[in-house]
């Protein structure tokens, strides 16, 4: 049992990071991006092909990890700046779902459907399964809480004060002199490479990548996670992962209490939980948990 409560503590650490670096691109930047999971499997593959193919050490898989993700992140921002809305919406999803598709059928570089297993994991075969598992939590805290510094490090700054008056509105931002276009593939890339760094922590951690893993649903879930724990709040990012991998883990005990379910009917009655929790959620608290605050520094001025 605690092994298992372990494990599902460093998921939410992955979906964590998942939703900081969501909460760059849209929560501050105003930017919606649909294509969370195809960065989310560039994190995962780039570090499991620099690991296992390449025998590189997994700090350095996991700096190019975070390095491809975010110039792929950069590079579709910057074909992609003249959209908005619904526009770039499908266009990141679109992104998605062809990096999926090069995943599953690129079997020369990513072994297609059937995956890459044997991605190696700090002190894996060393290590008994709950001592890795523990590890493996602590490692991902701790990645959680650097990342949560950096990104209100970066929402105090500036930087991110910019982004927000971009959020706001584009227009009067680019006429106060604001370099628009610039800050906003900076958030993107920036985004990217958070979304890099959980795919490249998922790896690790499971020891498998398989294209069937990345389908939209993962971005849904995120998304969900941001706006129930606050969007453009870094703390509420991390309080919405953590509630929604309490909803997801917590609602596989409600279904033995149904007797005589079959399988489908078992996995729907946990959607509808799941989905029945966050409209309550967002029907007390429509500001999520977490409502953004304008930081102390704008507050007090």
């Amino acid at each position: 049992m605690l092994s298992y409560l372990l494990a599902t503590l460093t998921f939410a650490g992955v979906y964590a990071l998942l939703a900081l670096g969501l909460n760059v691109i849209w929560g501050m930047a105003g930017m919606i991006n649909l294509g969370l999971a195809g960065f989310f499997a560039l994190g995962a593959y780039a570090s499991a092909l620099a690991t296992v193919a390449l025998g590189l050490p997994i700090i350095v898989g996991i700096v190019i990890a975070i390095a491809f993700a975010a110039a792929a992140g950069a590079l579709l921002s910057r074909l992609t700046l003249n959209l908005r809305g619904d526009y770039l919406a499908i266009v990141t999803l679109g992104f998605s779902e062809v990096i999926r598709l090069i995943a599953a059928n690129e079997i020369w570089l990513t072994n297609g459907s059937d995956g890459i297993p044997g991605i190696p994991g700090p002190l894996r075969g060393t290590l008994t399964p709950l001592e890795f598992n523990a590890l493996s939590c602590a490692l991902l805290f701790a990645a959680v809480g650097l990342a949560w510094w950096m990104t209100e490090r970066l929402r105090r700054a500036p930087f991110g004060r910019a982004l927000r008056a971009i959020r706001d509105d584009e227009t009067a931002a680019a006429v106060a002199g604001k370099p628009v276009r610039r800050y906003k593939v900076q958030a993107f890339a920036i985004g990217a490479g958070l979304l890099g760094l959980a795919g490249a922590a998922y790896a690790h951690f499971t020891s498998y990548v398989a294209p069937d893993i990345f389908r939209p649903l993962l971005t849904i879930y995120i998304f969900l996670a941001l706006t129930a724990g606050g969007t453009g709040n870094t703390s509420g990012a991390v309080i919405g992962a953590f509630f929604v991998i309490l909803i997801l883990e917590g609602s596989r005990f409600i279904e033995p209490l149904f007797h005589g379910l079959s399988g489908a009917q078992g996995a729907a009655l946990r959607e509808i939980i799941i989905g029945s929790s966050l409209i309550l959620i967002m029907r007390i608290r429509p500001q999520g948990l977490l409502a953004e605050r304008p930081p102390k520094s704008l507050r007090t001025q």
